[in-house]
């Protein structure tokens, strides 16, 4: 696959909702027609979809490209299930400046999030600890996306809310796989 073609696959995997192709286009920096041209070859590949005219998103082949494995219940299980005080995400201000603040599951992380001083969000992104995390959860895919986020260097509430949408719509999506309905707050 063209490096190109692996960029527009990684923001494919980024987008929470299927996303037309000149807002794609506008969030990679690039122009238009290349874009939509790769678009539809990622598609005639099968490794994305258009679930509704001009709309596109990752498929299940096109996550498998970028080397993440297939969830199955019980995997999202382990995901989601709670984890013990040493083993939750604490939130840090900065190295050895605790906020007294921590998230025991998934769920937990997405509402504390939210409510988090954005510096603080700031501070774990650039030290890599959310991917550390997902990853200790067993979740290569958030693991993936906080990765991708981090690359793209977004600060501020644009940090706070992409990576909030990335961890909410992990949870929904690892819900509906267990069959239990788990969103967080907002």
């Amino acid at each position: 696959m063209s490096p190109a073609k692996h960029e527009i696959l990684e923001a494919l995997f980024l987008q929470e909702k299927p996303v037309k192709a000149v807002q794609l286009a506008k969030e990679l920096g690039k122009d238009f027609p290349p874009v939509m041209m790769h678009l539809l070859g990622l598609t005639r590949m099968g490794y994305a979809v258009s679930p509704e005219k001009g709309y596109y998103v990752i498929s299940e082949e096109g996550k498998k490209t970028l080397g993440l494995p297939e969830v199955t219940r019980k995997k999202a299980l382990e995901i989601l299930a709670q984890k013990p005080w040493e083993k939750g995400f604490h939130f840090y201000a900065g190295i050895g400046k605790p906020l007294n603040l921590y998230a025991n599951d998934l769920l937990d992380f997405c509402n504390k999030l939210a409510k988090v001083n954005v510096d603080a969000v700031e501070f774990h992104m650039e030290r890599g600890d959310f991917e550390a995390w997902f990853t200790s959860l067993g979740d290569a895919e958030l693991a993936k996306k906080a990765g991708l986020l981090k690359k793209k260097k977004l600060k501020s509430e644009e940090l706070r809310r992409r990576l909030f949408e990335a961890a909410q719509g992990r949870c929904i999506e690892l819900s509906k796989i267990v069959g239990e309905s788990a969103a967080p707050s907002t």
